[in-house]
């Protein structure tokens, strides 16, 4: 009989379209992190950045967890050719009549289940930050002073012991048997919530429809995102009548700032995708704390090491990193790597030993975590001669100087090919690889002409770049040995 009530609730579990936005250019990548991760094939959608897979609902949390996507939503209906009346007042009163057609329910169960597991997430964090807030009260004067100490070394004590004493290995073991602990805890924990959601769900949208309502009413707001020249409509129009029959419909209260839920309404062309948001801010804001001038986002970073297939016991280096989006988010998803990052800008690599540290307390508080550092250092050094032995490096990932906000494009036509140069003495020929990003394509070109001796190009992804048109370009080293040079180390 238990087996019978098991598959019972295994049955009624609602499976969850999910849709993702992902940078521009790099949606093969996320999706095949998605098939890797989840085991489910993802759909890459026509209108660019979105990707699309089919997941049950308790895998809310692993799908929170993917590194390559942006923002999140649950698909309510997608279709995939709608015709668009002509005439402006028929195409939008479709629209509003659409949402009375529309599945809510398991959207709607699957959006409850989200937002309880947030707060979860929130308790969690609370909890955690205050046990290791009384942890420190309760020590003695002496370790305290030590806190002090090392508060007031900031940035160079920081980023040393980010390297982390450990074994890489021991600490790789360690890490994922917690993991997939985690993973499990969650995954019962969203498995109960779900069971409450759905009755939640079911007679709080019930009761809205009746008119009813419950003591606390929902605010919501409608975005629409359209793209296409033959729409009758504006986005805001769409948005504006949608919305009202949205309202109509769930006896929700419009409130386009203090909102708890987001319908998305994505037209593009002839295919139309209604939506509830899972994601109240992008998920590539995860690791940065310091942020500088032009910081990477996380996502793009991931989509940029993803491109070289690290694998295990690798030398990766960001030798002009920034703030170290690229180096950390190398570190976190590829701990048996070990990861090199520098930059000739002194503000620059104060910046990324901060973030190091932000993250080292972060995994600090986590009760499980008991592996100390990541395996990341950073230092200042000079681009065009670079501290590391002749062939020592496996991958190097960069985010070179547009020209635009830092540097001049007239600047970049001596520092791309003496950046070339040195990278190809860094790297291990034959089997050495780079994915670097850039603006200034024609500089680039021009450079990796005089350099073909030493890289091949062996691929081009063109991404948007903060609304700047950019290119990764993924280079193979050749056979080909560089010039041995005399270390002043």
């Amino acid at each position: 009989a238990g087996e019978g009530a098991a598959q019972e609730g295994a049955a009624e579990e609602p499976a969850a379209v999910i849709g993702a936005t992902v940078p521009t250019g790099f949606e093969v990548t996320a999706a095949a992190e998605v098939q890797e991760k989840l085991g489910s094939a993802p759909r890459i959608s026509k209108d660019r950045g979105k990707i699309y897979f089919e997941v049950p609902a308790r895998c809310l949390p692993e799908v929170h967890r993917l590194r390559s996507v942006d923002n999140l939503f649950v698909v309510v209906q997608e279709f995939r050719d709608y015709q668009f009346k002509e005439t402006k007042e028929d195409a939008l009163k479709d629209l509003e009549d659409l949402v009375k057609k529309l599945p809510w329910t398991d959207p709607l169960k699957v959006w409850e289940l989200n937002n309880s597991l947030k707060k979860k997430k929130t308790k969690r964090k609370k909890h955690n930050l205050q046990s290791t807030a009384s942890k420190e009260k309760v020590t003695d004067d002496g370790e305290e002073k030590r806190a002090d100490q090392t508060d007031a070394g900031g940035q160079e004590d920081c980023a040393p012991n980010a390297a982390g004493a450990e074994p890489a290995a021991s600490q790789d073991t360690e890490g994922t048997q917690e993991e997939s602990q985690n993973d499990d805890n969650e995954r019962s924990e969203a498995k109960e919530e779900l069971h409450a959601a759905s009755s939640g769900a079911e007679s709080k949208a019930g009761d809205d429809k009746k008119g009813e309502g419950d003591a606390q009413v929902l605010k919501f707001r409608v975005t629409c995102s359209r793209a296409g020249d033959k729409h009758s409509f504006t986005s805001n129009e769409a948005a504006r009548d949608f919305g009202g029959a949205v309202q109509e419909h769930f006896q929700w209260k419009a409130d386009m700032t203090n909102f708890d839920v987001e319908v998305l309404l994505n037209i593009h062309n002839n295919e139309v995708v209604v939506g509830i948001a899972l994601t109240e801010e992008s998920l590539h804001r995860r690791n940065i704390t310091h942020f500088g001038p032009t910081t990477l986002r996380s996502t793009l970073a991931y989509g940029m090491l993803r491109l070289c297939d690290p694998q295990p016991t690798d030398i990766i280096v960001d030798p002009m990193c920034g703030t170290g989006a690229i180096p950390i988010e190398g570190a976190m998803e590829w701990p048996s790597c070990f990861h090199i990052a520098g930059d000739n800008n002194p503000q620059a690599v104060k910046r990324a030993a901060n973030n190091i540290c932000s993250l080292l307390k972060k995994n600090e508080n986590k009760e499980s975590s008991s592996s100390s550092g990541i395996p990341l250092d950073i230092l200042q050094w000079d681009i065009c001669s670079l501290p590391l032995r002749t062939g020592s490096v496996d991958v190097i990932v960069t985010d070179m100087p547009f020209g635009k906000r830092i540097g001049s494009k007239k600047k970049n036509w001596d520092l791309y090919p003496a950046c070339l140069m040195e990278m190809g003495r860094i790297c291990t020929p034959g089997t050495g690889r780079a994915a670097l990003l850039t603006q200034d394509k024609k500089c680039f070109a021009k450079a990796l002409s005089r350099m073909g001796h030493i890289w091949r190009k062996s691929q081009t992804v063109w991404v948007n770049v903060g609304g700047l048109h950019a290119a990764v370009y993924l280079l193979k080293r050749t056979w080909e040995r560089a010039e041995e040079k005399r270390s002043f180390w």
